[in-house]
């Protein structure tokens, strides 16, 4: 229950802080992102099994241990790699890639705009 009242506060207090902007980047990344990437770690290992790609919990974690506090590089390198993926800047573990091929451009499938606010509510939310 505690956690459930943490991350709720947490979020609420987000929300004050960045007004409507995390919440458009919450319902982008759900339509936008949530098919292939789940949001957390699954719990079981069939449901691990069944990943199409990696959670967005260990994309960020790869993100922010590259560039730290720099809120503004880890957005433009999550609008960047959204748009024109390469094994040459991927983040993750090479296995990765080998387990989940490289992510596909989205290029058509998501706006510069959305990708603002996907990558602002990613930088926020993990």
């Amino acid at each position: 229950m505690k956690k459930i009242f943490y991350t709720s506060s947490a979020m609420f207090i987000l929300t004050l802080s960045f007004g409507g902007d995390i919440d458009e980047g919450k319902i982008l990344f759900e339509n936008k992102c949530a098919a292939c990437h789940t949001a957390t770690r699954p719990a079981t290992i069939e449901a691990m099994n069944s990943l199409i790609a990696p959670p967005m919990q260990g994309v960020m974690r790869h993100v922010n241990m590259t560039f730290g506090y720099d809120k503004k590089a880890a957005m433009t390198f999550i609008k960047d790699y959204t748009l024109n993926p390469s094994k040459e800047k991927a983040l993750c573990m090479p296995q990765k890639i080998d387990r989940f091929g490289l992510m596909p451009s989205q290029k058509g499938s998501v706006t510069e705009q959305e990708l603002d606010k996907i990558s602002n509510y990613l930088t926020i939310a993990y």
